[in-house]
């Protein structure tokens, strides 16, 4: 990531804007997470913001973060999974900017209509998300108070982008695909050339992108 605490913002925003707020509490162990917010940052009509780089004590400024909402169209949550849910930052976010009257509520509709997701890392093969798996539950279903959250928030909710085995995805040479294919799927966002309806109801966005994504042969 940047040296600087500052959000990155790439290319010029026509299209779909994306805010993708990045949380890794120990950025210098990660090998895969930094990688793919390095690349994001590259992509047009992204903001990426790093979390913990911006607000190290966790005081996290309310009236910046409901701005930054307000000026996109699609948010996402990315980070590694840690004791199946987000790092502890996220929480905060959620207690603090996710206000009643601002995020949800009567008058609480400053949300509807944007999209969220989660971009994630799981150490644990995918295999290990189900009923007879080690984690006992899906991805989604362990995910499903922040679906709860966007959609009390009005908000479309899309299942994760996630990299499972992460732990091993370096030396398995998985990474640099994982990363192309978040490309893929970022840059279609802001294109708005992803098939929303069909993405529903996939257990990941990237379990089948060639169907997802309205790409034009090159």
């Amino acid at each position: 990531m940047p040296e600087s605490a500052s959000p990155t913002t790439s290319g010029n925003q026509a299209g779909q804007r994306i805010l993708i707020l990045f949380a890794h509490p120990s950025p210098d162990r990660s090998e895969v997470n930094i990688p793919l917010a390095q690349a994001t940052g590259k992509l047009p009509g992204v903001t990426l913001v790093d979390l913990y780089a911006e607000y190290p004590n966790l005081d996290i400024d309310v009236d910046r973060e409901q701005q930054r909402l307000l000026d996109h169209d699609i948010i996402v949550f990315m980070h590694p999974l840690y004791w199946y849910s987000t790092p502890a930052i996220l929480k905060e976010w959620q207690d603090l900017v996710l206000e009643h009257g601002f995020a949800y509520g009567s008058e609480g509709t400053a949300l509807h209509g944007k999209i969220f997701f989660n971009a994630l890392t799981a150490g644990g093969a995918e295999s290990a998300y189900c009923p007879q798996g080690y984690n006992h539950f899906s991805i989604r279903e362990l995910l499903q108070p922040m679906e709860q959250m966007a959609l009390l928030c009005g908000m479309t909710y899309l299942p994760p982008f996630a990299l499972f085995g992460a732990r091993t995805a370096v030396e398995e040479n998985r990474l640099q695909d994982h990363i192309q294919d978040w490309q893929r799927l970022v840059q279609a966002l802001h294109e708005n050339r992803v098939d929303i309806d069909q993405a529903r109801d996939l257990p990941k966005l990237n379990a089948d992108l060639g169907r997802l994504l309205e790409e034009t042969a090159s």
